[in-house]
């Protein structure tokens, strides 16, 4: 009972509400770094783009003056601009997602993953244009049938079959992240899939210079080209490869303990030397590498539920998939590598007093180590728990253990509430000044969706909702 309200019997039952909470003491949980983060955010779409006006200059510049003489000529000149773009974009891709730290801090992780999986798109359009209109081009200017053209190309050009059997590889790469066929795949064969890029990007690159007119014509160019993709290799093989590889060995985490927090959440406990020196936050996730049976193939990101103290570690993981599932398998002992951390869902976004978490499934565990940091601070957050039933509120007793937080769990189906809790009326129930508060929310994205559709309803600014895709694909 707080302002003379039952929050909990307001939420299950569905009757009014007040819109009184304590106000908390005034106390700052703005980061000095999210005025900067903003700014670094648009450096580096700055950085993006100029990287694309080079390219352009490259191409006007090694275009001739008879590029529009013919119809022939305009199609394959069509056809280098899109091959230039497409490759350019290829290295802006991998370096988006390389971990380089600046990017990941500026814009953060899952906005970087949404960055490359856009870009993904725009490249596979553009290299089947290239492949098209050097065809056409080809068949325009030779009068031949488009398969005696192709044929041409392969026999009369250097490293075209090599191209070629690049380009097959980005376009099943690019058909595996499609939403219809990705939500059929496992991440497992999704992810192996995903690592053929690197060799696709090596197949292609070197007809790129072999045949492409910009580049045989021009030594600058050449050289241009050869740095791009060198320090994109570079980048690739330094943040994602040796760094990680040498700060995983450093702590060489250990499982600990598996608890089973109900039937479809996990708990996994490390310990490990020096993981205060991880720089976690609650609210940040990790990548992790379980050297085990099931896991050792694949890294998988998963929210930290506990930070690092006294030298151990916590996730609360939910049963979304094979691998998460084996997770509640894992024996005591087992070898755990672990990347990161990762995320911008931290308590240093907040620049409101007022601050409601919503959780819903294995969105939990980010939210429990948030409540803990934002109590810890002196603030009075209120969380709303939404779950299907009142055996899946994980983690149920430790937030209601927390000194400060107010726990409004939201249990059962809105078939059979008769209403769904999470609209725009419901969240306007429970606190109907809304558009005071700063949110932050994490769970199952249809979740995710419908709530910040209901803030926005609710005139919550979008600035004051926070929330984070852990998907890598």
């Amino acid at each position: 009972m707080i302002g003379g309200t039952n929050f909990e019997e307001a939420a299950t039952n569905g009757s009014p509400n007040v819109s009184a909470i304590a106000t908390p003491r005034r106390i700052s949980v703005r980061g000095p770094s999210a005025r900067a983060q903003r700014r670094h955010s648009r450096v580096v779409r700055i950085v993006l783009v100029a990287g694309g006006v080079v390219v352009l200059w490259m191409w006007w510049a090694g275009v001739p003056s008879t590029a529009a003489a013919t119809p022939s000529a305009l199609v394959t000149t069509f056809g280098e601009l899109s091959g230039m773009i497409a490759a350019y974009l290829v290295c802006a891709q991998v370096l988006l997602i390389a971990r380089i730290p600046w990017f990941e801090r500026a814009v953060g992780l899952d906005k970087l993953v949404l960055w490359h999986r856009t870009l993904g798109t725009t490249v596979v359009l553009l290299v089947v244009t290239h492949v098209v209109a050097m065809i056409v081009g080809g068949e325009l200017l030779d009068r031949s049938m488009p398969w005696s053209e192709l044929i041409s190309i392969l026999q009369n050009y250097p490293d075209m079959l090599v191209a070629l059997l690049g380009t097959i590889a980005f376009i099943a790469v690019g058909l595996s992240s499609a939403r219809l066929l990705r939500a059929r795949l496992s991440y497992e064969v999704w992810y192996w899939l995903h690592l053929t890029t690197y060799v696709a990007i090596f197949l292609t690159f070197l007809h790129q210079l072999s045949a492409g007119t910009h580049f045989v014509a021009s030594p600058i160019n050449r050289a241009v080209w050869l740095l791009l993709y060198l320090g994109t290799a570079s980048a690739v093989l330094t943040w994602r490869f040796i760094l990680p590889t040498a700060n995983a060995w450093r702590h060489r985490m250990r499982v600990e303990s598996v608890v089973r927090e109900n039937a479809g959440t996990t708990s996994v406990w490390f310990t490990g030397p020096h993981l205060d020196e991880l720089g976690v936050r609650a609210g940040n996730f990790l990548l992790f590498r379980f050297l085990s049976w099931g896991h050792l193939l694949t890294a998988h990101p998963y929210s930290v539920s506990r930070v690092p103290y006294d030298g151990r570690l916590r996730i609360t993981v939910g049963a979304l998939g094979n691998h998460s599932a084996l997770v509640r398998e894992l024996e005591p002992g087992t070898l755990v590598f672990v990347e990161g951390p990762f995320g911008h869902f931290t308590a240093d976004r907040a620049s409101r007093e007022r601050i409601l978490l919503i959780a819903g499934g294995a969105g939990i565990g980010p939210i429990r180590a948030l409540a803990e940091e934002l109590t810890a601070r002196g603030l009075t957050p209120v969380l709303i728990y939404r779950a299907h039933s009142a055996g899946t509120l994980a983690l149920l007793d430790e937030l209601r253990a927390l000194p400060g937080l107010t726990v409004i769990p939201v249990v059962g189906r809105r078939s059979e509430l008769g209403y769904d809790p999470l609209s725009p009326g419901a969240l306007g129930t429970i606190i109907r000044d809304l558009h005071n508060w700063e949110v932050f929310v994490c769970g199952p994205e249809g979740m995710m969706l419908t709530v910040e559709a209901s803030l926005r309803e609710l005139q919550v600014p979008k600035r004051f909702i926070h929330r984070e895709e852990l998907s890598m694909s």
